[in-house]
């Protein structure tokens, strides 16, 4: 009986105890011990506490089916550190940054991003920065699971599967994964944000590749001129009405946009509408495409549809890089489209002869500047995604 007289006991003294704080003493939460902190200052811009990583998407977006999960903020944090770090390639002088930069929405401005020992990349840096969200794109909804794969060939399914690819690259960063493993251990500051993100510091193949994922799902950019326009129209997510807030060459750019361009990159900005397409860049294509990858007949000279958020940040434009300027994109579609046989059907018109949209120049003129209300300026300069090292 004893044992539980014991009890009463203890909550009479936790609440005498408490009564003794005094009120202007300040009681906060300690994420880092203070030691850990004083490690991770020296050689990173981090605050005492996370920053918050969580999407908000605005009402037109969630209107449209969008949904972000949760991020976890400990994970986003060690993920941008990863992120960012140049030490982790073999050579030390190539990041995930070098070739995704936040001020051009993460993308690169040369045709082909610098990998390591002077090597370039197959391809032209996809802009990660181009989606509201990754954490929107990966879930089940009425018709079954559903996401977005990366690279201009859709190879991998998740960002955690292209962060390992980028890693382990001969041409990008050069590492193998034991390697990769033993740099972070000897980087002292790392052991204080796996602690936080995973509970222990040990480092692990899977540990790292998440966080990294974590942090890529954390980017969110939707606060562009569109997007408050879109959020301030009293028609919901029709996206066929004036907005108020545009100019008229910006509203007659979103008219032509919606009539040519959205059955293949969404009218919302939300998930592209398809996955992958043939757009007659030309009549000979040198790189396979999808198709180069999965050796598939049907796949070939296929490559994937982007979503065009901050596009005009993001040139060159095309897997290959070819066009310089989206004024050259407009042009191309307006007088170029080639006849190629997997040339996608919507880019054919009724007698089966590749769509010439033939725009005038106020016209060009006005879906170039229809696209720059994409830019969201807030995304390039958030803190939360920017190189933290000093």
């Amino acid at each position: 009986m004893k044992k539980y007289l014991y009890l009463p006991l203890l909550a009479v003294l936790a609440i005498a105890l408490s009564g003794c704080v005094a009120d202007d003493v300040e009681v906060r939460e300690e994420y880092y011990y203070p030691e850990e902190l004083a490690l991770i200052q020296q050689t990173l811009d981090l605050p005492e506490k996370p920053l918050d990583y969580d999407v908000q998407l605005p009402t037109h977006l969630s209107r449209s089916g969008l949904f972000a999960r949760n991020i976890n903020r400990d994970m986003a944090t060690l993920g941008r550190v990863l992120f960012y770090d140049q030490e982790l390639s073999s050579t030390g002088e190539v990041s995930c940054a070098s070739c995704h930069k936040q001020e051009l929405a993460f993308s690169d401005e040369k045709a082909s991003s610098n990998g390591i020992n002077g090597q370039q990349t197959d391809r032209n840096s996809l802009a990660l920065g181009s989606v509201a969200s990754f954490a929107a794109y990966y879930g089940v909804d009425l018709f079954g699971t559903f996401g977005v794969p990366f690279m201009w060939d859709n190879r991998f399914g998740t960002a955690r599967e292209q962060a390992k690819a980028a890693f382990t690259s001969e041409k990008e960063m050069g590492m193998t994964i034991e390697s990769l493993i033993q740099t972070i251990e000897d980087r002292e500051f790392y052991a204080p944000l796996f602690r936080r993100a995973y509970g222990s510091t040990a480092v692990t193949e899977e540990r790292i590749m998440s966080a990294v994922a974590e942090f890529v799902d954390g980017l969110g950019t939707f606060d562009s001129k569109f997007d408050q326009a879109a959020e301030a129209s009293t028609d919901g997510i029709n996206m066929n009405v004036p907005f108020a807030d545009f100019t008229a060459l910006e509203n007659r750019g979103k008219e032509i946009y919606l009539e040519s361009c959205a059955g293949c990159h969404s009218s919302v900005f939300g998930r592209p509408v398809m996955n992958e397409a043939n757009n007659g860049l030309s009549m000979n294509y040198e790189d396979e495409g999808i198709g180069g990858f999965t050796q598939n007949a049907t796949d070939m000279y296929m490559f994937k549809i982007p979503t065009l958020r901050n596009i005009a940040l993001s040139a060159p434009y095309m897997h290959d890089g070819r066009f310089e300027s989206l004024e050259e994109v407009v042009d191309f579609y307006s007088d170029g489209v080639a006849d190629h046989p997997k040339l996608h059907e919507l880019l054919r018109d009724g007698s089966g002869q590749p769509l010439r949209l033939n725009l005038s120049s106020e016209d060009k003129m006005a879906l170039v500047d229809f696209l720059e209300t994409l830019t969201d300026v807030q995304y390039l300069q958030e803190m939360r995604y920017s190189d933290p090292f000093k």
